[in-house]
């Protein structure tokens, strides 16, 4: 059985007859950026997360980067991020002009641990960004705590979460802005790059609003010096039609995350399953599992036809990208043992309980063997 990490199409074969018709009305409007379609998904996504404002912007980095910028954050500011994330969210921080300043995860939770973030806050010190990464919640109230003592902005990471709650509250809507992808491979995915801000601050999401359209709320009146950051009509449209299946999805992927936990359990000295905190509701993008032999796990799944991916092989200090912070190899011991170790294996609303199987099988039979998986 061949099992993709992936797939696409399914997401459009449940929804084609919503998805044409919108694509027809939306063509056929003649009105393609700025209009009706984009401020009727950013009322109904702001509804979804519980916060006042909405806007949408053309990718989940812009949000971030534009975030940054609407607080007012930039040259010879710092920002403390995750040690273990994507580079998007160091890269939204260098754009703004800000220095990024890794902080290491909890090793249980891949999250942000806020037991070390204090020790990171210098008098430069602007803002925090916590990441929920794989579409678990990072652990807020201390983060809060922390932020409200020091006087610093918090701007979540929501890329790979919407729909997951913290405490029985969705992120997107903890702190004082969240910066949301909606890249195709999201939980609530568009058809092309697309993303959004949110948060609760009026004069916040003022700010992003004029930043994303050259700095201008009134044509070729431009107050500021912003940027071309638009998320266009049609894929709003397509947004709003896939929030109403989001919950829906992201309840088949739980229920695929428990046929992993418990398939995968009697494995559970060899094999480190995600850690779910109590307060926490993930919405399983990832379902990412350690071992200190990933890459050959992975070999012998991949010869099985199964597609998995590394969330993320390179920690962000150790890529080239960021080798001007010197930052040595071995100081984020925690990141980069997570980068030497994660392996994502298939996730998806549409994957079948027989795929899940078949995924699970070969895993235990990897470990059956005398490959020397076990440890």
């Amino acid at each position: 059985m061949k099992i993709p990490f992936l797939e696409l199409k399914p997401t459009y074969l449940e929804l084609k007859t919503e998805l044409d018709a919108t694509y027809r009305r939306v063509m056929d409007s003649g009105w393609y950026l700025l209009g009706r379609e984009l401020e009727e998904f950013e009322a109904a996504f702001a509804a979804y997360c519980g916060v006042k404002h909405c806007v949408g912007v053309a990718n989940g980095l812009d949000a971030l980067h534009l975030a940054l910028r609407a607080c007012e954050i930039g040259s010879g500011d710092e920002v403390i991020v995750p040690s273990n994330t994507y580079i998007a969210t160091w890269l939204a921080v260098s754009y703004a002009g800000a220095t990024p300043v890794p902080v290491e995860p909890s090793p249980d939770t891949f999250n942000l641990d806020p037991s070390f973030i204090e020790r990171a806050i210098t008098r430069r010190t602007r803002a925090i960004m916590p990441v929920h990464l794989y579409g678990q919640p990072a652990d807020m109230d201390p983060i809060l705590e922390i932020a409200r003592r020091h006087g610093l902005k918090v701007i979540e990471d929501n890329a790979q979460a919407q729909g997951a709650r913290y405490k029985g509250r969705r992120t997107g809507g903890l702190g004082d802005a969240a910066g949301n992808s909606f890249y195709p491979g999201k939980n609530l995915g568009a058809f092309a790059d697309a993303g959004a801000v949110t948060t609760n601050d009026d004069t916040l999401a003022d700010r992003v609003r004029v930043l994303r359209n050259y700095g201008s709320r009134r044509k070729y009146y431009n107050e500021v010096q912003g940027f071309n950051s638009r998320l266009d009509e049609l894929q709003a449209a397509f947004l709003r039609v896939k929030l109403a299946r989001l919950d829906e999805w992201n309840a088949r992927r739980k229920e695929l995350a428990d046929l992993y936990r418990s398939q995968l359990s009697t494995l559970d000295a060899q094999l480190s399953l995600p850690a779910v905190p109590t307060w926490a509701e993930p919405v399983w993008h990832l379902f990412v599992v350690r071992h200190p032999r990933r890459d050959e796990l992975q070999r012998r799944l991949t010869e099985a036809g199964i597609g998995t991916l590394i969330h993320y092989p390179v920690p962000p200090h150790l890529s080239q990208a960021y080798a001007e912070l010197n930052i040595r190899q071995g100081s984020l011991p925690i990141a980069e043992a997570s980068a030497d170790t994660v392996l994502s294996l298939p996730m998806g609303p549409h994957l079948s309980r027989g795929q899940i199987a078949e995924v699970t099988g070969q895993i235990r039979a990897a470990f059956d063997d005398t490959s020397g998986l076990r440890r």
